[in-house]
């Protein structure tokens, strides 16, 4: 408790400061994420686990699934090299959603990171949303929260933010609010951001080296966050900048064929000259979507 209280103490000291570039985390946020992708299917929501990293100014959301998906990765390509390092074979399996959020505050500014083969990069404004603040309190863990609610991408949402840690963000595109939201849901429970701790943040605690015989940094393949500090809050430095249609049809033409991604990486890989490394990555199928999280509006 007395760890949480620093933080907050912090980001009370800093908030009305103008932001650093780069920011950097001094809480995590966990959430167990829920999306009813298919009404017809109400017994087998997507889920994920994913986490907000809040900064002074700004924040990032990820899947936690994916970041540790990605050190088992790493220990895996450590282990391989260790034993053939000319020629070995690795069994990749990609379940996390790899969409990352990334809220500025100050410059209003949100930025979209996803990944196919390649990281792309889609920038756009930071919503502006209408929230309603009620009188009601709820403690969730060792935090003090207070109610509100809004209209927000044809869904109405309640949301649960804590004023004392009082930065503007939130999960996803959630926004806005005089403290950090740890909770968020629309009126039918089909997108869930549910709270499932907090933690003080650790510079370097996710950085896992990967080194050949000689000691020498090797980049496993497909590893684009290879080297970078989640616990750093900025834009994205490795991407292709692009739009939201464009990126809609990447991601279409690559779910029709999943394995044109590992053989992407291998060619890449032999093109960098790096080692020759058999990495078969399955992507999870995508279920039926017919309840997308952003609603036409009536």
């Amino acid at each position: 408790m007395k760890k949480l209280l620093l933080c907050a103490a912090l980001l009370i000291a800093t908030v009305v400061a103008r932001a650093q570039k780069p920011d950097t985390a001094q809480i995590l946020v966990h959430y167990k994420f829920s999306h009813l992708l298919d009404t017809n299917n109400r017994a087998h929501p997507y889920t994920e686990n994913m986490v907000l990293f809040v900064g002074k100014a700004s924040g990032s959301y990820k899947s936690y699934d994916t970041q540790l998906q990605n050190e088992l990765y790493r220990k895996q390509f450590q282990e391989q090299l260790n034993n053939s390092p000319g020629n070995f074979r690795l069994d990749r399996k990609i379940t996390g959603s790899g969409a990352e959020y990334y809220q500025f505050t100050n410059s209003r500014k949100m930025v979209r990171k996803e990944v196919l083969v390649d990281p792309y990069i889609i920038n756009d404004v930071l919503p502006a949303i209408n929230w309603h603040i009620s009188s009601n309190t709820a403690n969730f863990g060792e935090l003090h929260c207070q109610k509100a609610t809004c209209h927000f991408k044809g869904r109405d949402y309640t949301a649960w933010f804590c004023p004392d840690l009082p930065v503007r963000v939130g999960p996803w595109k959630l926004n806005g609010l005089p403290g950090v939201i740890v909770e968020a849901y629309d009126t039918k429970k089909e997108v869930v951001f549910r709270f499932d701790g907090v933690e003080k943040a650790v510079l370097g605690a996710h950085m896992q080296q990967v080194k050949d015989r000689h000691g020498r940094i090797v980049v496993p393949l497909g590893d684009d966050d290879y080297g970078i500090d989640p616990n750093i809050i900025q834009v994205p430095a490795r991407g292709i900048k692009t739009t939201d249609k464009e990126f809609e049809k990447l991601s279409n033409a690559m779910h029709k064929d999943p394995n044109a991604m590992s053989q992407s990486m291998a060619a890449r890989a032999q093109n960098n000259g790096g080692p020759k490394a058999d990495v078969s990555t399955r992507m999870s199928p995508m279920p039926p979507v017919n309840n997308p999280i952003e609603l036409p509006e009536k």
